[in-house]
């Protein structure tokens, strides 16, 4: 068990004390939730970076850590959804292409090829993070010109989202082609 592990851990542990912290209804709570929020984000940064720099990427990482994410992001999406402050057809898309995409690799691993992250994953991630950080905080105090960032963002995050899920499967496609 390594740190990289340990964050990863950390970042799943995270999960029902951030679902907990953002149904109450406190002062503040929202800052709160959305610190969690950001903080277990940002263990996704720091165990992958960790993993490779100290050579110690291990199969129980490589499992653990896209589960990892995926929890975190769907769980902050369906606490959005049931608060009101998204459309669940957008968290649909989102979850949906984690679904999708987590598959695709599974089978392509499956037959020995791997599929790695693309640049259009990485935007995803990063808009996704924004704009469920704003909208756990209501938008509040972000605002673009009486724009609501959370809207903008997670905008962005849904195309960034069906963008990288066509790329996968171009790509993964391409690669069968090849191969037969």
């Amino acid at each position: 068990m390594n740190l990289p592990n340990k964050l990863t851990l950390l970042r799943i542990t995270l999960v029902p004390v951030f679902m907990v912290i953002v149904r109450l209804n406190y002062p503040y709570t929202d800052f709160i939730a959305a610190g969690i929020f950001i903080l277990a984000a940002l263990t996704d940064t720091l165990d992958g970076y960790l993993a490779r720099q100290r050579c110690e990427v291990t199969r129980f990482g490589k499992l653990l850590d896209p589960l990892a994410d995926k929890l975190l992001v769907s769980a902050a999406l369906l606490v959005l959804v049931e608060g009101g402050r998204l459309e669940a057809w957008v968290a649909m898309i989102i979850i949906g292409r984690e679904f999708a995409v987590t598959g695709l690799r599974a089978v392509a691993a499956a037959e020995g090829i791997i599929i790695a992250a693309s640049p259009f994953g990485k935007l995803k991630t990063v808009f996704q993070i924004v704009a469920i950080t704003a909208l756990l905080l209501r938008n509040f105090p972000f605002s673009l010109w009486r724009l609501p960032l959370g809207s903008i963002t997670m905008s962005m995050a849904v195309i960034f989202t069906i963008a990288s899920g066509l790329d996968y499967f171009l790509r993964g496609r391409a690669i069968w082609l090849v191969q037969e």
